[in-house]
């Protein structure tokens, strides 16, 4: 939201200091004096707690020390409460700062107001009234012939376009004016926002190619002295989390881990909303890392990010709601608009509310990821303890098969039918005696297998459900390489029966029309 690149980044530096030093005269009155300093420390300083205490020195009411001045003391006032992340008192004063502005003639205060309160309200989801806001200001700096301000109301229009999801549009319109952008060798915020938001555009369409180029450009601007720092790196930070979450989709978690490791560089510089998509994006790429504890840490402190803001929007949204009323008040005493300014408060007040309702939502699907986690991390603990011990008691039967396979085979070619009765007797006894140390008894061939997941029997099983129990075991003897002769002797049935069996199951698996044998046809399946 513009909320999130204007308020929050704190945009003022260089093109706000200029635009307020340009054509002001310095007041006749004493108390001038305080304008310039407070003046000084926002945009210079950047300490907006000494520049309140200029403005504060200014006796009540204001409006007799400043006459002609009250335009600028009010937009100063509003980037304090910017920077002190007091959106309400910035709405208020930006309010003021249009209105005396227009009382004085001051078409370029105006105008930034006007550009100001349109990032605020299109923040609040009010496109119309935000919108509405934006021509005024473009018809303001069209009358003082601000070209830079015309220019920085079609860089708001792309970068509407950029949040509503055109991205296309955006980076049409973009592209025809970077070079223009490019050109401002005096100021160059304009080209910095706008490689900003061809960056972003194509991000957002995972155009890793022309998303890395635009940000080359964007880093050739690092340490320029005509930009406020502050500006570049809270884009610059902002970039990065962005390229971290196209490379998480895209699994390449080295790369995504680079560039949040590029963006905490630059932690304090984070708006609200790169905070939550930085601590977000951490505990995705951990998550497909499959280190689900360092993933759960960041989303507890994601969780508590939430908690805090959440509280911090209920708070809000009372101390807002307040104000546009007393705003309301003020504001009807110059208009004829008093039933427009109430419903605006009304709606904006129910804006806030359904917000409010949005994170409390937010917040609740979050705990229950929290718990998810933490569950499927025990899980996982388990499984591994289960899967050792597994991996014992598998390797022991795969042994134990191994060798009644080779005596089923030493068997077979028995040619004696006395002797070879006598041998399958015993064979049986063996494996009788032998089988209960290694398994339970009351297992049969297919529950045996199921119990130690042998994916064979479970992937044949769902692939052809049409094949019975005794049908599957016939296909894990072929499978691993026996004979009618072996399957009739180790099964205790006949050659003719088992015959009898591969043909049922050809026909039920349909791979005649392959011209392969059932043999050749289990194991292309099944390869190993």
């Amino acid at each position: 939201m513009f909320h999130s690149l204007k308020n929050n980044l704190k945009i003022k530096g260089l093109v706000v200091f200029s635009f307020l030093s340009f054509g002001l005269l310095q007041a006749q009155d004493e108390y001038s004096r305080f304008l310039d300093s407070a003046d000084y420390y926002i945009n210079v300083k950047y300490s907006e707690n000494k520049a309140l205490v200029f403005l504060d020195s200014i006796p009540k009411p204001v409006e007799n020390h400043i006459e002609g001045y009250l335009s600028r003391y009010y937009v100063l006032k509003a980037l304090i409460h910017d920077g002190l992340n007091e959106p309400t008192g910035k709405y208020n004063s930006y309010i003021l700062a249009l209105k005396y502005a227009n009382k004085e003639e001051n078409n370029r205060t105006a105008g930034f107001s006007c550009s100001e309160l349109f990032s605020i309200l299109y923040s609040a989801k009010l496109d119309s009234l935000a919108f509405a806001y934006l021509e005024k200001a473009k018809t303001y700096y069209e009358l003082c012939d601000y070209e830079n301000g015309v220019l920085e109301v079609e860089q708001w229009k792309m970068y509407a376009k950029l949040m509503d999801g055109e991205h296309e549009a955006s980076i049409d319109l973009l592209l025809k004016s970077i070079e223009s952008y490019k050109s401002i060798e005096d100021d160059p915020y304009y080209y910095l926002f706008g490689l900003y938001m061809l960056t972003n555009n194509y991000l957002k369409l995972n155009d890793l190619d022309n998303a890395k180029i635009r940000f080359k450009e964007f880093k050739s601007l690092e340490g320029n002295s005509k930009l406020s720092s502050y500006n570049f790196n809270a884009f610059e930070v902002s970039l990065n989390t962005l390229f971290a979450k196209v490379y998480i989709k895209k699994n390449q978690n080295d790369k995504a881990l680079y560039h949040l490791s590029e963006a905490s560089k630059k932690r304090f510089d984070m708006s609200e909303v790169t905070v939550r998509k930085y601590l977000g994006a951490y505990a995705d790429v951990f998550s497909n890392m499959g280190d689900l504890e360092k993933s759960k840490a960041y989303l507890d402190s994601l969780g508590q990010y939430e908690d805090n803001m959440f509280k911090y929007m209920l708070d809000s949204s009372l101390h807002i709601n307040k104000a546009l009323l007393e705003t309301e008040s003020e504001l009807t005493v110059e208009s004829e608009k008093k039933y427009f300014f109430r419903l605006f408060g009304i709606v904006v007040f129910g804006v806030l509310l359904v917000i409010s309702s949005l994170y409390l939502i937010y917040y609740r699907k979050q705990k229950l990821k929290l718990h998810y986690l933490d569950v499927e991390n025990r899980n996982l603990s388990h499984l591994k303890s289960t899967h050792e011990k597994l991996t014992v008691k598998v390797q022991g039967l795969e042994d134990y098969i191994g060798n009644m396979k080779n005596k089923v085979k030493m068997i077979s070619n028995v040619h004696d039918v006395s002797v070879q009765k006598d041998m399958i007797k015993e064979f049986y006894r063996d494996l009788h005696l032998n089988s209960s140390t290694i398994l339970d008894e009351s297992n049969n061939h297919l529950d045996l297998v199921n119990d130690f997941n042998i994916n064979f029997f479970n992937i044949l099983k769902e692939m052809y459900p049409q094949l019975n129990d005794s049908e599957i075991i016939i296909c894990y003897h072929i499978y691993i390489g026996f004979k009618n002769k072996e399957i009739a002797l180790f099964l205790n049935t006949t050659v003719r029966a088992v015959e009898s069996k591969r043909y049922r199951i050809t026909k039920k698996l349909n791979f005649h029309k392959e011209n392969i044998s059932l043999y050749e046809f289990l194991k292309s399946t099944f390869p190993d």
